[in-house]
């Protein structure tokens, strides 16, 4: 457990529908530490009580307290408070009317739009679940997840209609399609399609307690089948309450985001709205060339990024418009250092780095003031983190081992994997979330993530990140991207494979890339296979899918460097000879070694 001074979590016993507190009670107490000092403990104020944390709930007050501000914008259309609640009982009576009871799973495909918006209010209105699903999914991912869910509705936008094509809806519990948009057939895949019904007679809000199911959301499906995550309405309760409290959000604050809303960050954005009392933009897409624009244009003041897109707007000429906005900060988990000291400089955006999964919260996080290089932060207070060996032993700090987390309060995180008992189990094993990242913890108490468990290496006897090379990778000057992966050797025993995303115009060499790593790797992480690729296969939401690659494995195209001919290897003891010479030179000379 992270060795620093705790405090009684949440402040238990006061409830205030106030204002919210003090910034410096919502989290940014870490401000004020000296980098590298032992952080303090951030405090939440307790806004609901247990049981009011459901959806509508809180949205009926604060429907009350805040009605005819801005709320939420999408497909540019705006929702004020009191609309929002409006909406939700009357598309909760639509609902109803069809059939749909609490506790019943609702599809969702759909972009982020106000439709997305409303369906999501009155499916918790009633009390049903809602299960959004990726809108890239397609043929068995889809039909995976149409069959785990076993919602008996599914709605979707008209252009997302030829996705059930190869879905095997036959296989699943569904009855009924409404259809977002035009739409003539009054079948599809052999089942009825209706327009989305209009919002009809209001209806009453179902009971709902802290840990009823909200929604049910799908990973990435990175290893296998995607997992149906059970996430309670107390899970994003609290989500917005830190998410907020990290970011320093006030009613004030306009929050513009290009996440999806079927993903987890972006439906914490409307809690931080919806608690906050501030208001949410959700953009269509994300966009390189128009994002800088869309923030000036609703006048932004919070924004949200995943670590793909940083490099991704930073592959652009710098311009004006980079500073022309109101941005302060910006959520944005898995920056590169690299990228992140360029993307502040250019941009004037402070990065919040943390850790969190859409089966726990926002657990471990820093303020960009006191955030130290290569560091995710230090332990949240209402969490208990825990670095441990293969058999759930505690390790020591320094040592590297399984992050495992839990929270304090009840249904803080989610409540399993939807019909995966089996995974459940294995994930929650010993009351403890087993989150598959290899992290270590510093005296500090603040948590360097390594790797996904999944995608550490093996060599020789040694442990290697595939993490830590990929840094390495993308640190030289025409390197786009990186993917490090583990293949099987003749040994019997892993060797170190990289494919490499090499910039426009680059003419960047194997040989050339091996003696830039080799003074900067220890020797037994130093790459043996490489290959230059044209892309590197990704989900939806940009993370590599490192087992493609891994089945793919050592090819055609594939460079080797064990097997490089005499007289390249000479060359490449050479300039590793001439770059270590070059870096003992600047490091007795006291400058910083050169890129």
């Amino acid at each position: 457990m992270p060795r620093q001074s705790r405090s009684p979590p949440c402040h238990r016993g006061r409830v205030d529908r106030g204002a919210p507190q003090d910034q410096a009670g919502l989290g940014l107490a870490v401000a004020g530490a000296r980098a590298g000092a032992r952080l303090s403990a951030p405090q939440f104020p307790v806004l609901f009580a247990p049981a009011e944390r459901g959806l509508p709930a809180m949205l009926e007050a604060q429907a009350a307290r805040f009605k005819d501000k801005p709320l939420v914008t999408a497909s540019g259309k705006t929702l004020t408070f009191g609309e929002a609640r409006e909406l939700a009982a009357s598309f909760g009576g639509t609902l109803s009317r069809a059939g749909v009871k609490q506790g019943d799973r609702v599809g969702l495909i759909c972009g982020n739009s106000i439709d997305f918006v409303t369906i999501m209010l009155g499916v918790a209105w009633v009390g049903a679940v809602l299960v959004p699903i990726n809108t890239g999914s397609r043929g068995p991912q889809l039909a995976h997840i149409l069959r785990n869910c076993g919602a008996r509705l599914l709605i979707l936008e008209a252009q997302f209609l030829p996705a059930l094509a190869h879905a095997k809806i036959g296989e699943t519990a569904l009855e009924m399609l409404w259809l977002i948009g035009e739409g003539e057939a009054a079948n599809a895949y052999g089942l009825p399609l209706r327009p989305l019904p209009p919002p009809a007679a209001p209806e009453r809000p179902a009971p709902i307690g802290p840990g009823d199911t909200l929604a049910i959301l799908y990973t990435s499906g990175t290893t296998g089948p995607s997992k149906g995550v059970i996430c309670p309405h107390a899970q994003y309760y609290w989500w917005g309450i830190v998410t907020a409290g990290m970011l320093g959000i006030e009613k004030d604050d306009v929050l513009v985001t290009p996440l999806p809303l079927f993903h987890s960050n972006a439906l914490n954005s409307f809690y931080q709205a919806l608690l906050m009392g501030a208001h949410v933009v959700y953009l269509e897409r994300f966009s390189v060339s128009g994002f800088f624009t869309s923030l000036a244009e609703h006048q932004a003041t919070v924004t949200y990024v995943l670590g793909a897109m940083v490099p991704m707007l930073l592959s652009r000429s710098p311009s004006p418009q980079e500073k022309a906005h109101a941005v302060r900060i910006a959520l944005a988990p898995g920056v590169p250092e690299k990228f992140r000291v360029e993307f502040q400089a250019r941009s004037g955006i402070a990065l919040l780095d943390g850790y969190g999964s859409t089966e726990t919260n926002f657990v471990i996080g820093a303020h960009p003031n006191v955030q130290r290089e290569g560091m995710m932060g230090a332990v949240i207070e209402g969490f208990e983190a825990r670095v441990v060996d293969e058999d759930d032993n505690e390790l020591p700090d320094g040592e590297a081992g399984e992050l495992m987390l839990r929270a304090h309060e009840p249904y803080a995180f989610a409540r399993g994997y939807f019909g995966m008992p089996e995974k459940t189990v294995d994930a929650w094993r010993n009351l403890w979330f087993h989150t598959g990242d290899r992290v270590l913890r510093e005296g500090d108490g603040q948590f360097r993530f390594l790797d996904r468990l999944k995608d550490a290496i093996r060599r020789r006897g040694e442990n290697i990140s595939s993490f830590e090379v990929e840094q390495v990778l993308i640190s030289h000057p025409e390197i786009a991207a990186a993917a490090v992966f583990p293949v099987r050797s003749e040994l019997a025993e892993d060797e170190v494979m990289a494919a490499i995303l090499r910039k426009p115009e680059s003419r960047l060499s194997e040989l050339e890339l091996i003696a830039f790593c080799t003074p900067r790797l220890a020797r037994f992480a130093v790459p043996r296979f490489l290959e230059f690729v044209t892309e590197l296969p990704r989900t939806e939401n940009g993370k590599v899918q490192k087992f493609k690659l891994r089945e793919r494995g050592v090819g055609p195209n594939t460079w080797d460097r064990e097997k490089a001919s005499d007289s390249e290897k000479a060359w490449d003891r050479e300039k590793t000879l001439d770059r270590e010479k070059t870096l003992d030179r600047e490091r007795a000379s006291g400058s910083p070694p050169r890129k």
